[in-house]
């Protein structure tokens, strides 16, 4: 079994109100009239109060191309990456040099050599590191991560592996496409980092255990969520039909990997999932029939800082383990959904 020693969530230093981000968008992207009215429409309905950025929010407009966007990408990226992971292995009593493996995650921008190698070299990693880059698995890699661990120390138990996930989703928007996802988009993502540290059972650790995965890919839904690449960068994909999928699909995954383990949904005592944006909880909560309350965590995470991505499903593990500990040795799910579309499914032992 895997345990999960250590859960960090990192942040960057620049917190802004929601209006204060709903006036610079409408500001850069020139909107007046209708337009600006839906902008501001879409920011109050996106559930989300405040969020952190990767930088001061006036220099964004510095911002000339993908390339400068990118090259902010990387600088931002390993400092908060290093920040998580340093942390994360303070709280678990190791150091860089007991670091085995590390598997970085990120969605939101492009880093060849791979944002591991850079943080290994940026924090002092042993040099026979083994490096694993997930890139483009979206809000679900966070989940996919603790997946991929789960993997690697069921077949090294004595070795140490670290997940590490950055998404600097302020760096996506783009300023001159007045589309209603790229608004919608603008109104709901933020910025941050997250790290974990997964050890076998013959190192102690107090975190919960991970018991099993899933992954559930959906067919003929390619569309449904990502990024599209050009010439300005990463522009969003954001269909409509995320919260439908969510609902009409979710709770036959879940009950399916359930049984497996003898399990069902009335058994878990804590679900810890992605918050997706206001929609997509509801519809989680509609389709898994959740009572009232389960969600509580991610809905708070989601006005706290908005949806991060990949790092936000771990930044709530943290503040379940921190503010609400599960009943230890219940059950637990930790589930996300992203691009393919897909979902990824981690049933724990707390």
């Amino acid at each position: 079994m895997t345990q999960l020693a250590a859960v960090h969530g990192v942040l960057p230093e620049h917190r802004y109100a929601q209006p204060e981000l709903t006036a610079m968008v409408a500001e850069a992207c020139g909107l007046d009239g209708a337009q600006r009215r839906f902008l501001e429409r879409v920011h109050q309905g996106a559930g989300v109060q405040t969020r952190h950025l990767a930088l001061p929010l006036e220099d964004y407009r510095t911002l000339r191309d993908f390339g400068a966007a990118n090259d902010a990408f990387l600088t931002g990226a390993v400092d908060l990456g290093s920040r998580a992971i340093l942390a994360a292995l303070a709280e678990s009593g190791l150091t860089v040099h007991d670091v085995d493996a590390i598997f970085a995650v990120t969605s939101t921008g492009l880093a060849i050599p791979s944002l591991d190698a850079r943080i290994a070299g940026h924090i002092g990693l042993r040099p026979d590191v083994k490096r694993t880059p997930i890139v483009g698995l979206g809000c679900a890699a966070g989940a996919v991560g603790i997946s991929r661990l789960h993997d690697y120390v069921r077949a090294w138990p004595d070795q140490v592996a670290v997940l590490v996930t950055v998404e600097l989703c302020s760096l996506t928007v783009q300023y001159d496409d007045r589309s209603p996802t790229n608004l919608v988009a603008s109104g709901l993502f933020g910025d941050g980092a997250a790290a974990v540290v997964a050890v076998g059972p013959q190192r102690r650790a107090h975190g919960p255990t991970v018991l099993a995965t899933r992954s559930v890919l959906y067919p003929d839904t390619l569309r449904t969520m990502g990024f599209d690449i050009g010439a300005s960068g990463l522009k969003v994909v954001l269909g409509t039909e995320v919260p439908t999928l969510a609902e009409k699909h979710l709770r036959a995954g879940v009950d399916d990997f359930l049984g497996e383990h003898d399990l069902t949904r009335k058994d878990i005592t804590t679900w810890v999932s992605h918050p997706g944006g206001p929609k997509v909880l509801e519809a989680i909560e509609s389709g898994l029939e959740l009572p009232e309350g389960a969600l509580g965590a991610s809905w708070n995470s989601l006005r706290r800082i908005g949806n991060v991505s990949s790092a936000s499903v771990l930044h709530i593990l943290r503040d379940t383990l921190v503010d609400r500990p599960p009943e230890p040795g219940t059950p637990g799910m930790l589930l996300a959904m992203g691009p393919g579309f897909s979902a990824e499914l981690v049933l724990l032992q707390w």
